[in-house]
C-alpha cells in the first residue's frame, strides 16, 4: 500500500472513529465516566455521614428557582403514553427491570441524600433512575450534578415540592413541573462551566440537557393532569412494585421477599433516595444479587420504555388502586406543606 493509500486509510479510521463518538446523542447516553471523575475525587463521590442529615426549615422555602422557564420545549407525548405508566411489557420476555428512587423534598424539609444507596449503585455497576424534585436539586446541587454526570443514571422531574397535582389546577401543575425543569437546566449549565475549566467540555455531549420522563408526587393525578403533562411531552412514569412498602413493619429480609414475589419482567420498583426512608439502604444491597440471580437486567426507565409496549392505567396509586386518596386530607399547600409541622 502506497503511503497514500496508507494515509488516507487511517484518516477515514480515525473520521469513522470521531463520528461513531458522535452519533451517540443525550437521546441514548445519560453521562461520562470521565466527566464525573474529571469532575470529583473518589472521596467527594463517596460522600459524608452529613449527606444524610435531615432537617425542618425554619419557615417554609417557596421561593422560585432562578429561572422560572426551561429553554428546551419538549415535543408532546406519544398516544399511547399518555396514561400512568406502571410498567413495560419487553420484546421476548427479557428480564430486565427498572430500579428508579424518588429524591423528592417538600417545602418545609431538607430531605438530605442517602450516600449508601448511590454508593452500593456506582460499585456494582448498576443502573438506576432518579426522580428529583426541583426543590431537592436546588438544596443538594453538587449531589444532584454528580448524579446526572454519572453514566450509570438518568434523572427525571418529580416536581418542585413534591405536589400533589390532583389538586392543582393548570397552572399550579405548570409551575411544579417548569420550574423543576428549569433547575435542571441551570444545575447542566453549573455542570457544563465546571468541564469547560477542567477541559472535558466534549463530555457534555453525553449528559442529557433536560429532562424527559416524570414521576407523580403521591402517584395522584385527575382528568386533567394527563393531557397537562402529555402537552408538556413528560410521560408520567409510575412503578408496578413499591419496593419500600410498609417498611416500618417488614425486616429487610421480609422487604427483599415482597419484591421478589412482585417483579416481573419490564417491572418499574418505586424506592427512594433521600434519607427519609430507614430502610433502603440496606434493602438495595440485598435485593440487587437476588435480582441478579434470577438473570435480571437493570436499565434506565428511558431504555425501559423503547423496549417494549407500556402498561398503563388511568390513575396512579401506590399499590393498588385508591389506596393513595388518603394524602389529600395530609397536607395543606396542596401537598407541599405539613398540617403539622
Amino acid at each position: 500500500m502506497s503511503l497514500a493509500r496508507l494515509t488516507l486509510f487511517f484518516f477515514m479510521v480515525a473520521l469513522l472513529s470521531a463520528c461513531s463518538g458522535a452519533a451517540k446523542t443525550p437521546r441514548d447516553s445519560f453521562g461520562s465516566d470521565k466527566l464525573l471523575h474529571t469532575l470529583w475525587f473518589e472521596d467527594q463521590l463517596a460522600g459524608s455521614d452529613s449527606d444524610v442529615a435531615r432537617a425542618t426549615l425554619p419557615e417554609p422555602d417557596l421561593r422560585a428557582p432562578l429561572r422560572t422557564k426551561p429553554l428546551h420545549v419538549l415535543p408532546p407525548v406519544p398516544s399511547e403514553r399518555q396514561q400512568v405508566i406502571t410498567r413495560v411489557e419487553p420484546q421476548n420476555g427479557r428480564k430486565v427491570i427498572a430500579l428508579t428512587f424518588d429524591l423528592c423534598e417538600r417545602a418545609p424539609h431538607l430531605a438530605g441524600y442517602q450516600k449508601d444507596i448511590i454508593n452500593y449503585l456506582r460499585n456494582q455497576k448498576v443502573k438506576a433512575t432518579f426522580f428529583a424534585g426541583g426543590k431537592w436539586m436546588r438544596s443538594h446541587p453538587d449531589k444532584a450534578m454528580q448524579i446526572m454526570a454519572d453514566p450509570l443514571f438518568e434523572v427525571g422531574n418529580h416536581a418542585w415540592t413534591h405536589g400533589n397535582l390532583a389538586l392543582m389546577d393548570e397552572p399550579e401543575v405548570r409551575q411544579q413541573i417548569d420550574w423543576t425543569q428549569a433547575q435542571y437546566e441551570i444545575l447542566y449549565e453549573t455542570l457544563r462551566d465546571h468541564a469547560k475549566k477542567r477541559g472535558v467540555e466534549r463530555e457534555m455531549n453525553y449528559v442529557q440537557p433536560n429532562m424527559r420522563v416524570m414521576r407523580l408526587p403521591y402517584g395522584r393525578n385527575n382528568d386533567q393532569t394527563n393531557g397537562i403533562l402529555a402537552s408538556m411531552g413528560l410521560p408520567m412514569v409510575q412503578w408496578s412494585v413499591e419496593g419500600e412498602q410498609d417498611e416500618l413493619k417488614r425486616t429487610v429480609d421480609m422487604l427483599v421477599e415482597w419484591n421478589l414475589n412482585k417483579i416481573q419482567p419490564g417491572a418499574i420498583i418505586l424506592m427512594h433516595a433521600n434519607a427519609v426512608p430507614q430502610k433502603t439502604h440496606k434493602l438495595v444491597p440485598a435485593l440487587v444479587p437476588e435480582l441478579k440471580k434470577r438473570g435480571y437486567e437493570f436499565v434506565t426507565v428511558s431504555e425501559l420504555l423503547e423496549m417494549g409496549p407500556v402498561v398503563t392505567v388511568t390513575d396512579g396509586y401506590f399499590d393498588e388502586p385508591g389506596d393513595n386518596y388518603y394524602v389529600d386530607d395530609l397536607f395543606d399547600g396542596k401537598g407541599t406543606l405539613s398540617r403539622v409541622q
